[in-house]
């Protein structure tokens, strides 16, 4: 007779990466050609992935093939939207800054009859704008690439913040109108306001620390009173 040998099975973490990889197989569309909407969806897979990617392990140890595989594509299908791994990295983060940006409409449901509670509302839809997950992998991202990204650095800024700031000009110009405040300069009051309301709080959530609502609050109370102070009279 023939002994029979017991066969245990062992769960590799391997083994999980391919299950994985199957079940978002199967999730994906069959074969034929993809929609315009299955495209653009895939499309955005793309990026956020390569955004996951880029900020695990940095720009230069990212390799393109990694990415493709994350993702369930061919390098062949990646290299056909993005011919090198810098133009991947441009995309994916102005992906990123593109989400980031609240638009003005916005903004401007914020505004009340009373200039510091206005501002105080801004203050903390720019502070929870920063908190989300997408913002969070942005700065760290640019703070670690700017270097060899300068022109995205000052996208982050022109085009993530721009709405609010030409909200926060033309408020300043309509109050200095008024006689309620001084501003000589709109656009710069406007950008120093931010910087001193969100800087703080930003440094602290970006690095993977927290802060509370209620220090967040006493924050900006804090220096909405010292910015009108700083530009009455």
């Amino acid at each position: 007779m023939v002994p029979v040998r017991t066969i245990m099975r062992v769960n590799r973490p391997e083994d999980k990466t391919i299950r994985e990889n199957a079940r978002l197989a199967l999730s994906r569309p069959g074969a034929g050609r993809p929609t315009r909407e299955q495209q653009e969806q895939r499309h955005e897979e793309l990026l956020n992935v390569a955004l996951d990617i880029f900020l695990e392990k940095g720009f230069e140890q990212t390799t393109m093939e990694e990415i493709a595989i994350r993702v369930g594509m061919s390098k062949r299908t990646v290299y056909a939207r993005y011919e090198d791994k810098a133009r991947l990295f441009k995309a994916a983060v102005q992906r990123a800054i593109e989400r980031y940006t609240v638009p003005r409409s916005e903004v401007e449901a914020l505004a009340t009859n009373d200039l510091a509670e206005t501002l105080a509302a801004i203050a903390r839809q720019r502070i929870a704008n920063v908190a989300t997950p997408v913002a969070t992998k942005l700065q760290r991202i640019l703070s670690a690439q700017s270097y060899r990204f300068p022109e995205l650095f000052h996208a982050a800024f022109d085009e993530g913040a721009g709405p609010t700031i030409s909200f926060l000009k033309d408020l300043f110009v309509h109050y200095s109108k008024q006689g309620q405040i001084h501003v000589a300069d709109p656009r710069r009051a406007a950008t120093a306001f931010l910087s001193l309301v969100v800087g703080g709080p930003a440094r602290i959530i970006v690095s993977g620390n927290k802060i509370n609502d209620t220090a967040i609050e006493e924050h900006i109370r804090f220096t909405v009173n010292l910015f009108l102070k700083g530009v009455s009279g």
